[in-house]
Parts: C-alpha cells; sequence; structure tokens
C-alpha cells in the first residue's frame, strides 16, 4: 500500500523543515513558529507519523567519537539478477553498512560502510562482503575528508520557518 505524500501543505512543510533541524524541538516551540495551537501541531506530527511522511526521530553522532571514523563507500557488483535481493538484504543487515543502495550503471549496489580503520574495513570487504553468495566484485572509495554529509530534504519555501 502506497503511502499517500501529497496532502502535504504548507503547514505540514514548515514542521518538517523545524523538525529536521532539531527533532528535539518542543511542540510549543513549533507552533509559535509556524503560528498554530500547541495541540493541532501534535496532531499534525501524528498524521504524518501515521503515513509514514515522518518515519523516525534520530540523534546525529560523530563517528569518531564511538571509534568508527573510516568512512567508505564500497561499489558492488553481483551476478544475481534484479529480481533477487539476497545480495542487498545481506548487505543491509551488517552493522557497518549505514546505506545500501541499488543503482544503475555496472555496479548493482551502491553501500556506505563506517569502521575503525583500514585493517577493520579490509576484513568486513574480505571476510563478509566479499563472501556473500552472489558478489562478484567490489571497488571501494575511501572518504579522506567530508565536506557535508546531512539527512535533511530540502523543503521548499522553509527557509525562513527555520532561521
Amino acid at each position: 500500500m502506497a503511502a499517500n505524500y501529497r496532502t502535504i501543505d504548507e503547514q505540514d512543510t514548515k514542521i518538517l523543515a523545524i523538525l529536521q533541524v532539531n527533532a528535539r524541538e518542543t511542540q510549543a516551540d513549533i507552533a509559535r513558529a509556524v503560528g498554530m495551537a500547541p495541540s493541532a501541531v501534535l496532531e499534525r506530527m501524528r498524521k504524518l507519523e501515521a503515513r509514514s511522511v515522518i518515519r523516525g526521530y534520530s540523534v546525529d553522532i560523530e563517528p569518531k567519537a564511538v571509534d568508527q571514523g573510516m568512512l567508505a563507500f564500497v561499489a558492488v557488483r553481483s551476478a544475481e539478477g534484479p529480481a533477487d535481493d539476497h545480495v542487498a538484504k545481506t548487505l543491509a543487515a551488517y552493522p557497518e553498512v549505514l546505506e545500501v543502495h541499488h543503482v544503475a550503471g555496472d555496479d548493482c549496489y551502491l553501500v556506505k560502510v563506517r569502521a575503525r580503520d583500514p585493517e577493520h574495513l579490509g576484513a568486513l570487504l574480505r571476510t563478509r562482503i566479499g563472501r556473500i553468495p552472489g558478489v562478484r566484485s567490489t571497488r571501494t572509495t575511501i572518504v579522506l575528508e567530508t565536506v557535508k554529509e546531512t539527512s535533511r530534504l530540502p523543503l521548499a519555501d522553509t527557509q525562513a520557518a527555520v532561521s
């Protein structure tokens, strides 16, 4: 069943923009910012959650603080056809794997990975990813510096709401 995303109005968009900046913002503060009653904001948030527009709330952790300072992207080629998602599901089950994207082109999947250090990344590639049945090859790009990394979506006409 497809979620209903088309009924997001300007007020919903403003609420979403505020929550993307700070998911712990109080309903009273959100209500003040968008010119609504706190109860109306709560009701809108509940509806957005029920329709899976808001998929959850999270915290942004500094990777180095939890000994996961190495970031890499791994392109994975699979012998499996697009109908068989065994490789993708296996990749997604590894805790070091943050994202798995099915991509067009020569590779089948683009995988975002966090590791402690090069040895940890190498072991992950050799002993886990490389041993998944159906994986033909991998190509790894190690990130030297991150200029921008965000999960925030650009929401139209919301800059004034979050400034």
